[in-house]
């Protein structure tokens, strides 16, 4: 039950970032790829109906390892305190943003919002990669399981680390270009003319970087936990998922240049999930490492709930999911298409 929970929180998460991604990344391009007020209220149009149902996924993720491994949750969120309630701020600044203005018909007040809208997205981007390259570098656990990060320390990878260094400001960059490609592409499938073409080339001037980047991330991952590969030694069939990377890479590439969006949008999201598939495959079955002790990383054994709780909670899991996969399939059904600029709200 503890594998399947630990594969459980890995798909919610991956499902957060595929759908919160790309309505992120269109925030990234919101001011650069745009020219005039129709053309951001087009980008706000297509992710309008769906923005706040993607960030749901984040707190479903979040209840998902409380109710699982709950001292996984309570370290993890009294360590990350400080990033946590920046990202929280964060989250709400770019709510605000995207709902007031809409409201306002000052300029002046629809580009303080529509600044707030784009800065908040930028942000999340590299917290949200710079969060993951926390939990693959490790943090310094005690012995009580707790432990405590400031912002920084010294930039180096070691056992007194800070939120940020060298290691993890890389998966921060990793994460923003991921997420900006991510929602060039949405923002392509979802608009025409000038637009659509301004985001596709967004995209293809970002993938390159992409690629390179993703080839740093490798190496610097191997370079400070060697560990990550012995899952891989272990099981053969792991190596899958680099080649899958990859191959999204060049799907991607193959359907910005012949002009299919949608092709190259769910290449993106497939190479979100690799990416993220290959960290966990990588870690398991730790959760959260230790970057002073191995014998101090939490594991998905020492951290998860009682097994008549687990087993009970995968039926009412398994119910909910069902509910809100069926939702998500008739939200996104009902607003498929491109976006227009006729009628009522977004």
């Amino acid at each position: 039950m503890e594998t399947v929970w630990f594969m459980i929180v890995a798909v919610m998460v991956a499902a957060y970032v595929v759908l919160d991604g790309f309505d992120l990344g269109a925030g990234v391009i919101y001011l650069a790829a745009t020219k005039t007020a129709d053309e951001r209220r087009r980008i706000m149009r297509a992710i309008g109906p769906v923005w706040d149902g993607n960030e749901v996924w984040l707190l479903a993720a979040g209840g998902t390892l409380y109710f699982a491994f709950p001292l996984l949750y309570a370290s993890s969120f009294s360590g990350f305190y400080l990033p946590l309630m920046m990202v929280l701020w964060l989250l709400m600044l770019r709510g605000i943003g995207i709902e007031l203005r809409s409201h306002m018909h000052n300029p002046v007040w629809v580009g303080f919002f529509d600044v707030i809208f784009s800065v908040s997205s930028v942000l999340l981007c590299i917290f949200f990669g710079a969060a993951l390259g926390n939990v693959v570098r490790g943090v310094p656990l005690r012995p009580d399981q707790y432990f405590f990060e400031p912002l920084w320390t010294n930039f180096r990878v070691g056992t007194d680390n800070g939120i940020l260094d060298w290691y993890t400001v890389l998966t921060g960059v990793i994460a923003l270009v991921t997420l900006t490609t991510h929602g060039s592409l949405y923002v392509a499938v979802k608009t025409e003319d000038e637009l659509n073409g301004r985001a596709r080339r967004v995209a293809q001037w970002l993938w390159p970087v992409q690629l390179l980047l993703t080839v740093a991330g490798l190496i610097a991952t191997v370079a400070i936990r060697p560990g990550v590969l012995d899952n891989y030694k272990h099981h053969a069939v792991g190596f899958a998922i680099p080649v899958l990377v990859f191959g999204a890479l060049a799907v991607m590439m193959h359907g910005m240049i012949k002009r299919t969006d949608k092709m190259a949008f769910v290449a993106s999201g497939v190479y979100i999930v690799g990416m993220l598939v290959g960290a966990a495959f990588g870690l398991y079955p730790v959760v959260l490492p230790a970057s002073t002790d191995p014998a101090l990383n939490l594991t998905i054994y020492n951290t998860a709930a009682g097994a008549h709780g687990l087993t009970v909670g995968l039926v009412w899991w398994s119910l909910g999911m069902v509910l809100a996969l069926g939702y998500f399939f008739f939200l996104f059904r009902m607003f498929r298409g491109k976006v227009r600029l006729e009628g009522e709200g977004y």
